[in-house]
């Protein structure tokens, strides 16, 4: 086994839980915490929520669930080679998507507009409340009472909140109230870089995004194969890949692309990572907290490969005429559902509706968006059919 760094996070360190409990003989807190994240109903859920595809368009697109897995797999084998803690490092990836409505980030401009006078909707902020508050499993706490470097992770999944005054740093405009609520119980130090472990679960998500991406966007036929000469690092494994492999079946030469993809950008976070944190030689997390900037992350040359990779897809496939029809009709879904559900909340299924008759109107939004973001785009899609004369045909 590989030696620990010393800025790597340490579980026998750790700065523990919210709510005291008893340590685990055969885990370490962080192992623990991966594995209360795993058995969450949010994470099974993640099964039947959009990436980019709504779940009946075809069996072999990703749905939330198998990015969140090849973001966890890519975490570990980022952490593995900088001698992190591997159990944090995927605890954090198998948690950063937890929040994320049906539909994808439809859902979440559909909630975020029907929230706008009530602090709105961030899925990184409903992530934690998931996880602090919404899971109920356990008799002592609500929540999964994770480690306090799992919940800093988390919160500071794309960096520092704020300055040490406080403010929003941008390009935060503000902090999500749910994020500051629980910092009050809980001080994360918004003001600070997250610990190694959390940055490389982040520089993962990029790197799952532009493989996987490509990947359903080539099976879509949204673009070809030879579109991707477009983007020069594609244009340069495209070529590797024809000269190794000359003749090779489409099938298995999107996956040679992928795959390379993926081992480029990999090494190259490595590499420059390592380059980074030997040059600020940090001997503890907090070293690494405390840092300028964040100490992993792409190359210079790498980090403008992935926005040539963004900027191939965004119009290609983000924006494409059929994943745009599909969303704005998921958009007009989650729209429909608040409305109904806020004006007659008794048709809220009954855990759902204790104590709402004594809240006041923000609480009730957000008790409403708490449930619709739960939902999987099937249950949405079944709940507007069981409440509406008329639901869109999503496929």
């Amino acid at each position: 086994m590989t030696q620990r760094a010393a800025h790597a996070a340490d579980p026998a360190k750790t700065r523990g839980r919210l709510h005291p409990e008893a340590p685990s003989r055969s885990r370490s807190d962080f192992r623990r915490d991966c594995d209360r994240i795993i058995h969450a109903a949010a994470f099974r859920r993640l099964q039947y929520k959009t990436q980019v595809f709504v779940f009946h368009e075809g069996d072999h697109y990703r749905t939330r669930l198998t990015h969140t897995l090849e973001v966890a797999q890519i975490a570990r084998a980022l952490a593995r080679s900088l001698a992190l803690d591997e159990d944090l490092a995927e605890a954090l990836a198998l948690a950063h998507d937890l929040g994320h409505t049906p539909f994808g980030h439809a859902g979440e401009r559909a909630l975020d507009a029907c929230l706008a006078a009530h602090g709105g909707f961030d899925h990184n902020a409903q992530t934690l409340r998931i996880v602090t508050a919404i899971e109920r499993r356990y008799p002592g706490f609500d929540g999964l009472n994770l480690t306090w470097e799992t919940l800093e992770g988390i919160v500071k999944h794309n960096g520092p909140l704020t300055d040490r005054a406080g403010q929003p740093r941008p390009p935060h405009a503000g902090v999500p109230a749910a994020i500051l609520d629980y910092t009050r119980r809980q001080d994360l130090e918004l003001w600070s870089h997250a610990g190694v472990e959390a940055q490389v679960a982040a520089i993962a998500d990029d790197i799952a995004y532009d493989a996987h991406d490509i990947d359903d966007g080539l099976r879509a036929e949204l673009f070809a194969v030879e579109d991707l000469a477009a983007i020069p690092l594609m244009a340069e494994i495209l070529a590797e890949t024809h000269r190794r492999f000359p003749g090779l079946d489409p099938a298995r030469l999107v996956h040679q692309l992928v795959r390379r993809l993926i081992n480029r950008m990999i090494e190259d976070v490595v590499a420059e990572s390592a380059r980074r944190l030997a040059a600020l030689a940090p001997r503890s997390a907090d070293d690494v907290r405390a840092a300028r900037g964040p100490v992993a992350g792409f190359s210079p040359a790498m980090a403008e490969a992935d926005r040539a990779i963004k900027d191939f897809l965004f119009p290609r496939m983000y924006r494409h005429a059929r994943v745009m029809r599909v969303m704005t009709a998921a958009e007009g879904v989650v729209r429909d559902l608040f409305g109904h559900f806020l004006g007659r909340p008794a048709d809220l299924p009954a855990e759902w509706t204790q104590g709402l008759d004594r809240a006041d109107e923000a609480a009730r939004a957000r008790r409403v968006a708490d449930f619709i973001a739960g939902m999987t785009d099937r249950f949405a899609l079944g709940e507007h059919a069981r409440l509406f004369d008329s639901t869109p045909d999503l496929g």
